[in-house]
């Protein structure tokens, strides 16, 4: 499973079902709370300031933002929203408890864990060929479930055939596991396949509630000739079109993972002094350039 940026405030981060972060150099394997932990410990250093639990509003203030949370109101000239995103998963019995543990997505952040394994690839839209062909790369066992998906086109059907890859035809009806592990999936007529992991495609929902008084609305983003997630728009700084109103990792960026989510972050942190350093040189230049009227 992406680990975007580990918990979140609220003790209820999208990773929470990953027990590692990986792709991060250096810091690859650590628990994503150990990371979120130790950045925390670094920002306080610098004397920087964390309040956890959830923020239910936000709206201008005068010339500031305003924010509600836990029963009291914080107040700043300038936001970064960093929200993340929430998985939706395919509707199959079973699946959703095994998410983040066998049942993945992405080959980049858990192929490796599941090299020279069974793999199933949950086939809901065109993407699927894509899916099954990254983690040919990783193991020889890989299986297409056809599930709700439309027949392949002809090219893309020869590539699988070309790789070994078989399609199975059925809706999937259950995922099934032990105690410990993902055993397989059981097809609609009853067809048991064993597999040791399996993979998904999730439409990822940017979490951006707090956004929506600014009118600024996820967009969609499309791969493969399918949406696949929603994402706040903004500039390579996370500037959105709100003046004041910054955006970082997966609430802009849905396919950003935990070393993207941070670069982003810094990236909008600096942004956001250098628009602070800006408008007060600009108060102070006027504040100069004022005239100065002798008094009765």
């Amino acid at each position: 499973m992406r680990s975007p940026c580990g918990p979140n405030s609220t003790g209820e981060p999208r990773n929470r079902p990953a027990d590692h972060v990986h792709n991060f150099l250096t810091r690859d394997g650590t628990p994503p709370a150990e990371l979120y932990a130790a950045g925390r410990a670094e920002v306080a250093r610098y004397g920087g300031h964390f309040e956890a639990g959830r923020v239910t509003s936000l709206s201008r203030d005068g010339e500031r933002f305003r924010a509600e949370v836990n029963d009291r109101a914080v107040t700043a000239r300038r936001v970064l929203v960093a929200t993340g995103l929430h998985d939706e998963l395919p509707d199959v019995p079973g699946l959703a408890e095994r998410w983040g543990i066998d049942v993945l997505h992405c080959p980049y952040c858990h192929g490796w864990e599941v090299r020279d394994q069974r793999v199933g690839i949950l086939a809901t839209g065109p993407g699927a060929v894509h899916q099954a062909l990254l983690f040919r790369q990783l193991t020889a066992h890989v299986t297409v479930l056809r599930h709700t998906a439309a027949r392949f086109a002809a090219e893309q059907a020869g590539q699988l055939s070309a790789l070994g890859i078989p399609v199975l035809d059925g809706l999937v009806a259950q995922v099934e596991a032990s105690a410990a592990r993902l055993t397989g999936v059981r097809l609609d007529d009853g067809t048991r396949v064993a597999l040791d992991a399996l993979i998904v495609a999730p439409r990822f929902v940017a979490n951006a509630d707090l956004l929506e008084p600014f009118g600024l609305a996820p967009e969609e983003v499309s791969a493969g000739g399918q949406v696949i997630a929603t994402g706040i728009a903004a500039e390579p700084g996370g500037a959105t079109s709100v003046p004041g109103i910054y955006v970082a990792g997966n609430v802009a960026d849905p396919q950003a993972q935990v070393i993207t989510s941070a670069a982003a972050g810094l990236m909008a942190g600096a942004a956001i002094n250098i628009d602070l350093v800006a408008e007060d040189a600009q108060h102070a230049a006027t504040a100069t350039s004022a005239p100065s009227w002798p008094s009765a």
